[in-house]
């Protein structure tokens, strides 16, 4: 409630960057064990039946934090806090770089949507495994945290296997997963790496460069069309991946009321409906062989158990943190911890089940 009568209005009063960068600086404050503590207190929702195993990972609750809010590892502390069931960080590329011009990020507020084209501003995988390694040292009851790492943007698509290795190999032994970007649509050329030779070739020289043995899953984008999202399966599968993100920002505005019009990518509420739909299409071509991460609109449980109904295991928000503010995580495991009271359910698959009966009868 006082997120969104008093601090709302005050941050949505500032541009959006200067908003999250000032939410940043408090983030940085309070990123120690003790304000860890205080938080976890306040926000997390304990309940066995809310947890969830994929990829040989345990999750306590199925709504993770998506990659994008905290880039450079400086907010572990907070974003763990706040009862996520797991945290993805970055974007991460090898090469320090600033990003897209300012203006970058742009609200849609009638729509509960955000335009990006930050275009992965990044301090560099050098600086961020340090950071990542403070972090591990300094927290040592986190949720399962991954780190999404992307292409610099002075890289060329024929450079860009070498770029993400090395990325790789200096990140992934502090990450519980690897989450591949090949999806962003604010760095000219990226998304040519969903192409089947172009992501067979990443994938094979990042598993054999693999020797922690890191999850690895692939985030795609929701424009694509059935037929590629049907490639990507084929080659995640035949690579040994853990599992496919699905989705990143779209570039379509399907749904959207305002009238801003920016270049980048739309997240947020507009979203939900085709990320569900790339969702349930995966979950059918992958039959079982992968897992899945939905993202995409999720504001509330009952997108959740829709997500998880389209065949995702767990979940990612962002957009609609900003939105409703830092009590959503606890809001929403409470719901669901609710729902299965109300309904009996003694797991979250026996309630995902229960609430998809519901919804056809």
């Amino acid at each position: 409630m006082i997120y969104r009568t008093i601090l709302r209005p005050l941050l949505f009063a500032l541009d959006p960057e200067d908003a999250h960068n000032w939410m940043k600086a408090f983030g940085k404050v309070t990123n120690n064990r003790a304000a860890f503590r205080v938080l976890r207190a306040a926000f997390h929702v304990t309940d066995p039946r809310l947890e969830v195993k994929v990829a040989g990972l345990t999750f306590s609750n199925p709504v993770g934090l998506a990659a994008g809010l905290d880039k450079n590892v400086d907010l572990v502390g907070l974003c763990a806090g706040l009862g996520f069931g797991h945290l993805e960080l970055g974007t991460v590329t090898a090469l320090p770089q600033p990003g897209n011009p300012r203006p970058r990020i742009f609200r849609l507020t009638p729509d509960g949507a955000l335009i990006n084209r930050m275009g992965f501003p990044s301090m560099g995988a050098d600086v961020v495994q340090k950071a990542l390694e403070r972090m591990r040292s300094r927290f040592t009851s986190l949720p399962p945290v991954g780190i999404n790492i992307g292409k610099s943007k002075v890289v060329s698509i024929q450079e860009a296997v070498d770029d993400y290795s090395s990325s790789f190999e200096r990140l992934a032994p502090f990450a519980d997963y690897v989450a591949i970007n090949v999806s962003s649509p604010n760095t000219p050329g990226l998304r040519e790496l969903q192409d089947r030779d172009r992501l067979t070739e990443l994938l094979q020289r990042l598993q054999g460069i693999n020797s922690f043995k890191r999850p690895l899953f692939v985030k795609v984008a929701p424009d694509l069309e059935c037929a590629a999202l049907r490639e990507v399966v084929d080659v995640c599968c035949s690579a040994g991946v853990s599992g496919i993100i699905a989705t990143n920002t779209t570039l379509a505005r399907i749904g959207v009321t305002s009238r801003i019009d920016e270049a980048g990518g739309l997240s947020g509420s507009p979203l939900r409906e085709r990320s569900l739909e790339v969702v349930r299409f995966l979950s059918q071509e992958i039959g079982g062989r992968l897992a899945l991460i939905g993202v995409g609109g999720i504001s509330c449980a009952e997108d959740v158990l829709a997500m998880l109904a389209a065949g995702a295991s767990v979940v990612q928000l962002y957009t609609s943190l900003i939105y409703q503010g830092p009590g959503l995580v606890r809001a929403i495991n409470s719901d669901l911890v609710s729902y299965m009271d109300r309904e009996g359910c003694s797991s979250l698959q026996e309630a995902t089940a229960v609430w998809k009966a519901q919804k056809r009868g």
